[in-house]
């Protein structure tokens, strides 16, 4: 059982030396087996001072400390990971305390999960204000439209003002598109479901990318696992989704760069549903080596308009969340600033 659970499980004597230190105590510090048995836990957990005061409090007080707030652990070479802790006290059949075990969950996948509710819950409240600005706005928008129009009739060919019409033609024309983006994240179509062949549908988004983009040289990648079948979805939007995340990571690169799109099962995540057995995850990964985004600009990016492009409406990862959203799935993001992005995309696997 201890070898197979996955919560870390990590035993002390008396004297604080480890004693037992499970498979899941290994994944998730970063640590193996070898470097830390028969070793002090003050010396391998080094600068974890609350994780290290708890240890000590039990110790010497012979009571249990359970599920301990969220703390960062920090780890070598990784970066720190949200767990919650619980402390208990071993004792021998005499019933003298014989030392303590440690309890840890990672927390990173349900910190995860809590973000992918947010953002579905802050675009649910945007899109409701935005189908009531997007109707205000788009009866004046044909008015001037229809105005400039007749203006252009009346001008002659050669004049000068002709050019001014079609200005505002143009104009009207993309906030009008922006309208039209503006309502589907408001109240997109309902997923028509069937069948769908993520391998054949990746493969030819990239088809087209890659000459789209050929005057960039970019290496795209394809590492798709090909025991996957076919999953439920609406194609279209699928479609619509995977090309606007493709197209980005495309355009983030640099003349040369790469672009890696992978598919996989999810290990760490299931869909549950009462009586059923559980769902799991088609994850699809798509990675870049571009610039990275900054970190203050991570939970601003899915916001409506918010954008790092020169020119782009800022609504592509809005209605993003939104097809994903409707396919029951999530989205994450990773990002190391200079060096890469990876999106994910977890869709069920509905057999």
């Amino acid at each position: 059982m201890l070898e197979n659970v996955e919560d870390a499980v990590i035993a002390l004597d008396r004297k604080g030396r480890i004693t037992l230190f499970n498979p899941a105590a290994e994944n998730l510090t970063g640590m193996s087996l070898r470097q830390c048995f028969g070793r002090l836990f003050d010396t391998i957990f080094r600068g974890q001072s609350v994780l290290l005061t708890l240890v000590q409090c039990v110790i010497r007080e012979g009571r249990s400390i359970v599920n301990y707030e969220e703390l960062l652990l920090l780890r070598p070479a990784s970066t720190p990971l949200p767990v919650r802790v619980s402390v208990s006290p071993l004792f021998d059949h005499d019933g003298s305390q014989e030392g303590v075990v440690l309890i840890l969950r990672d927390l990173s996948r349900i910190r995860e999960l809590e973000a992918a509710v947010r953002r579905t819950d802050r675009l649910s409240m945007i899109g409701t204000m935005a189908a009531g600005l997007a109707h205000e706005i788009k009866n004046p928008l044909g008015g001037i439209r229809g105005a400039a129009q007749l203006m252009a009739q009346e001008f002659s060919t050669d004049n000068e003002l002709q050019e001014y019409t079609r200005v505002m033609i143009r104009e009207v024309e993309r906030l009008n598109g922006i309208i039209e983006e503006l309502m589907d994240l408001s109240s997109p179509r309902r997923p028509e479901t069937d069948e769908v062949n993520l391998a054949k549908l990746l493969g030819d988004i990239v088809l087209f990318q890659r000459e789209a983009l050929r005057h960039k040289k970019i290496d795209f990648a394809l590492k798709l696992d090909p025991s996957i079948p076919p999953i439920k979805g609406d194609e279209n939007l699928l479609t619509r989704l995977f090309l606007n995340l493709i197209k980005n990571a495309g355009e983030a690169v640099e003349k040369g760069g790469r672009v890696e799109i992978a598919t996989r099962v999810a290990s760490e995540y299931h869909l549950q549903q009462p009586g059923d057995r559980p769902i799991p995850f088609i994850v699809v990964d798509i990675s870049d080596n571009g610039p990275g985004i900054a970190k203050e600009q991570m939970e601003q990016i899915f916001t409506p308009f918010f954008t790092t492009k020169t020119q782009g409406s800022g609504l592509g990862l809005a209605i993003c969340q939104k097809i994903i959203s409707e396919h029951q799935g999530f989205l994450k993001v990773d990002s190391l600033p200079g060096q890469k992005t990876t999106f994910s995309v977890s869709l069920p696997f509905y057999r």
